[in-house]
């Protein structure tokens, strides 16, 4: 476990706006609750609450990857529109815990879904 600092930043914060996922013109989630994770120099990743998602279109995979700074990630793929996107959602379901704000919500993948930032 690596704790985040000055060689590698990682900032939580809520996001002042909505955001909706959508795949295919098929809404995955809309939520005015998620909360923007800035790490290093990645580009940032919205975490929405799984109460605003549309759960019922999410498959749970086998897969699982490791972040020194957040822990075990899970993957979801997502069925809409006639079609599955293998492995686009991730959560952390048990995160280290200098990053237990993120527990649970879900982040997608942009290359694999829309994303939107709502005013």
């Amino acid at each position: 476990m690596k704790l985040p600092g000055p060689d590698h930043p990682i900032t939580i914060t809520a996001n002042p706006n909505r955001v909706r996922v959508t795949a295919g013109g098929v809404v995955i989630a809309d939520t005015s609750h998620a909360l923007t994770l800035k790490e290093a120099s990645y580009p940032a990743v919205q975490y929405v609450p799984r109460q605003d998602a549309n759960m019922a279109l999410l498959k749970r995979t086998e897969r699982t990857t490791h972040c020194p700074y957040k822990g075990d990630a899970n993957y979801f793929s997502l069925v809409a529109d006639g079609k599955t996107l293998e492995n686009s959602i991730w959560t952390y379901e048990a995160p280290f815990p200098a990053m237990a704000e993120i527990t649970g919500l879900l982040a997608f993948y942009p290359d694999k879904v829309k994303i939107e930032e709502v005013a």
